[in-house]
């Protein structure tokens, strides 16, 4: 069985990669291992450590989603943030594959060719590397890509059957969410974590395919934060009614909208079907 090491980042899910991947798998007898290095927004944002590893991780479960729908056999792993310590980290944990597939932007926009990372790793590993270019600024991805930003309503019903329908109208849909963390005890985090597996659950069991992320405690910095790390085509941002929502108060939707250039809905959900209360927040 042949073993190929997958590094890559923001072109993981670019149309290159995938067809040599798929290319790779149809020939048989191979397995992929999939390392996403850990990367932090620019300069001026603030994220929780937690928050970026687990942006990472949403890169690594959707991919994991995608390749599994399609039957090909992959694991897949956050890395450090340097991408050459990743993939020696991966080597040293699991085992010299047998070959590797880097995966960057072109040169003019890739942090990491600049570098000489396919160089760099060619002489730490001695395997055979190979060069995947994904131009993701001009081509997009082939899928379409929905961040979700919701709290209390992050399982209400309104929400996961706005988003089913918008699934039903695309071949391949992916929804990346994010539950921000409330300020306050060190109970936080923890909450935000159930409340986000509770999301994904009711998603997935919708047939949907999904992911996500716990944010910053601030909605608009959390859902900023996403936008700079992840290419969505649309944002949409659940709360409960006008009148006791906290996010509607502060003009969160409005505020969301001057930030992005693509559409931001608004989904109300009703008390009734809300997740569990929790303190402050929408």
């Amino acid at each position: 069985m042949t073993e190929v090491l997958v590094i890559a980042n923001q072109t993981l899910a670019g149309r290159n990669l995938l067809d040599e991947v798929r290319r790779r798998a149809a020939q048989g007898d191979v397995t992929f291992r999939i390392v996403v290095p850990m990367t932090k927004p620019s300069a001026g944002l603030v994220i929780y450590d937690d928050a970026v590893r687990h942006a990472s991780q949403v890169r690594v479960d959707l991919a994991l989603s995608v390749l599994a729908a399609e039957g090909i056999v992959a694991h897949g792993e956050v890395g450090d943030t340097d991408p050459l310590s990743a993939a020696l980290d991966a080597i040293g944990t699991h085992g010299r594959p047998d070959e590797i597939i880097v995966s960057t932007k072109p040169a003019e926009s890739s942090g990491w060719l600049r570098r000489d990372l396919i160089d760099r790793i060619r002489v730490a590993t001695r395997l055979p590397v190979q060069h995947i270019v994904t131009d993701v600024d001009q081509e997009g991805l082939p899928f379409k890509i929905t961040l979700v930003v919701a709290n209390r309503t992050s399982s209400g019903e309104e929400l996961v059957e706005r988003l089913a329908a918008k699934a039903a109208n695309d071949k391949e849909h992916l929804f990346i969410g994010v539950v921000p963390q409330q300020s306050g005890d060190g109970s936080a985090p923890q909450e935000a974590r159930e409340r986000l597996a509770a999301m994904l659950d009711r998603l997935q069991g919708a047939g949907l395919l999904a992911s996500g992320m716990i944010g910053d405690p601030d909605p608009y910095t959390a859902t900023v934060n996403a936008l700079e790390l992840f290419r969505v085509d649309d944002v949409v941002i659940s709360t409960l009614p006008d009148e006791r929502s906290g996010w509607m108060r502060s003009n969160l939707i409005e505020r969301v909208q001057k930030a992005t250039t693509v559409p931001v809905e608004h989904v109300v959900v009703s008390d009734e079907t809300a997740a569990t209360p929790a303190p402050a927040g929408s």
